[in-house]
């Protein structure tokens, strides 16, 4: 398979180009979008902080929520674009062959590059609050990859049920949101794990819900992020771990179903 996705690499290029190209063609501020959203839900994070009033232990509260959106944004859109990446590209698919792993794929390179757009704005903004980065900056292309494949658990799967049943390209952004508050995005990772593991807030079932809590892939790459980019930290393993087994475990099955419906999609798309 990779062998072949080798061969294909001129065309993920240009799917990648012209999905930049095409959203961003018709708006007044072209790709500024790109860091327009993140800066407009940080402005919001903000406002909630202010009526909540949260500790953002020592760090700007702005950097630290527009660092939780980067990599938030990142598993988000390439999960929701590579769920509706088949049907949205029914024309290609009914012409010619190709890996159709392509699409997944595309959408995923669509967003890194967006990603490295925004990491700029992130170096600027913690130039401006006098935020020096680290050695431990080095892990942010490992967050990026893991942000990536998280995402494919949802895309491959999703993205072949949506080709027969396509409310699953209509549900997936809104479960996708709900998500994003069970994730440390608007407060820190810091708060759960006082109130889980110091405090005990849920009594004998704090431990079993703080696992729970960091299943969530996006928990441990909120958290990593900030902790390597912001505080010059090495990511925490224990929030780390529980998310990357279930990422593992998840990733086979969900590619299984891919392939298991591959041969169909021209028939029912």
């Amino acid at each position: 398979m990779l062998t072949e996705l080798f061969q294909y690499r001129e065309l993920i290029v240009a799917l990648a180009v012209k999905n930049i190209t095409l959203r961003y063609k018709q708006a007044y501020f072209g790709i500024a979008w790109v860091v327009l959203q993140p800066l407009m839900m940080m402005a919001i994070f903000m406002l909630v902080r202010a009526f909540i009033g949260f500790d953002s232990g020592g760090v700007p509260y702005p950097v630290m929520a527009f660092a939780a959106l980067l990599i938030w944004r990142l598993f988000q859109d390439t999960a929701t674009d590579g769920v509706n990446c088949i049907v949205g590209n029914a024309h290609l698919i009914r012409k010619i062959y190709f890996p159709r792993e392509v699409f997944p794929l595309t959408a995923a390179v669509t967003k890194v590059i967006e990603f490295g757009i925004n990491l700029l704005v992130l170096s600027l903004m913690m130039a401006w609050y006098g935020i020096a980065p680290t050695a431990q900056a080095a892990w942010v292309p490992l967050l990026a990859l893991y942000a990536v494949i998280a995402a494919w658990t949802i895309a491959f799967a999703g993205s072949a049920i949506n080709v027969a049943y396509r409310d699953v390209g209509a549900a997936v952004p809104v479960l996708l949101s709900l998500l994003m508050y069970a994730s440390p995005i608007i407060y820190p990772m810091r708060l759960v794990h006082e109130r889980l593991v110091d405090q005990q807030a849920a009594g004998a079932w704090s431990h079993a819900l703080y696992l729970l809590y960091t299943a969530n892939p996006v928990a441990g790459l909120v958290d990593g992020l900030q902790r390597t980019v912001l505080m010059g930290l090495p990511p925490d393993p224990g929030v780390m771990a529980p998310g990357v087994v279930l990422t593992l475990v998840a990733l086979w099955p969900s590619y299984r179903v891919f392939k298991r419906a591959e041969a169909r999609f021209a028939d029912l798309i």
